[in-house]
């Protein structure tokens, strides 16, 4: 590895655990045990800064278990594995059962941050002869998650939602805030990774082209 990257991942370490540290160490969840907006702000900070984060770190080096277990990380299964367990944890009563519950909290939190490190380690990580041929996987995997994380939002916003219970949120700004944090972070971040991966799928003579086997004839000729 060279000195750069070792640099680069390094301080994308340090900043994946500072916020691992702000979003468990901080006020919020202490907050997160009596307002929705306060729950909904800790799971888009784990599950859609922090997991790619850490993916980031773990992608590519000695640790990346897409290198030793490729077929076990398939980027839309996880994907489907990451809508499971945000959509169970967003129901009413398991929301409710969180707050009552400080244990229960952190058990929620844990394994929203597994499925979103599960997830962006299929899309990021891998072999660099294999790691884009997963790209075209990552997309689609990522812009279902977008579209899985812009429902939920939405059905947050329905008052009368079977999805959302009026005792889920202290007041209407409350339900309103916590909807739209849904929205505007896990949403936007999901659907800006992919659309930088479709780009990166179909740029010409792009990495995608250059890695390539040798004797395969690519869009630019043999390789």
């Amino acid at each position: 590895m060279s000195a750069g990257v070792s640099s680069v991942r390094t301080f994308v370490s340090l900043t994946a655990a500072a916020v691992v540290a702000a979003a468990w160490l901080g006020p919020l969840p202490e907050l997160a045990l009596e307002r929705f907006a306060a729950q909904a702000a800790l799971h888009v900070v784990l599950v859609s800064i922090a997991g790619p984060l850490l993916a980031a770190c773990i992608a590519g080096s000695h640790l990346d278990p897409v290198r030793r277990w490729p077929q076990g990380f398939s980027p839309l299964g996880l994907s489907l594995l990451q809508a499971g367990v945000v959509w169970a944890w967003h129901m009413p009563g398991a929301q409710l059962a969180a707050r009552a519950e400080p244990s229960l909290l952190w058990v929620q939190q844990v394994t929203l941050l597994l499925a979103g490190l599960l997830l962006w380690v299929s899309v990021l990580g891998g072999d660099r002869a294999t790691r884009y041929e997963r790209v075209g996987a990552g997309v689609i995997a990522l812009l279902t998650t977008s579209v899985s994380m812009t429902l939920l939002g939405g059905l947050s916003l329905i008052g009368r939602s079977p999805y959302f219970g009026a005792e889920m949120a202290v007041s209407f700004d409350d339900q309103t805030l916590g909807a739209l944090l849904i929205l505007a972070g896990a949403v936007v971040i999901y659907t800006i990774a992919g659309v930088l991966l479709l780009v990166r799928l179909l740029e010409p003579g792009g990495a995608v082209v250059r890695a390539a086997p040798p004797g395969i004839t690519t869009a630019g000729g043999r390789s």
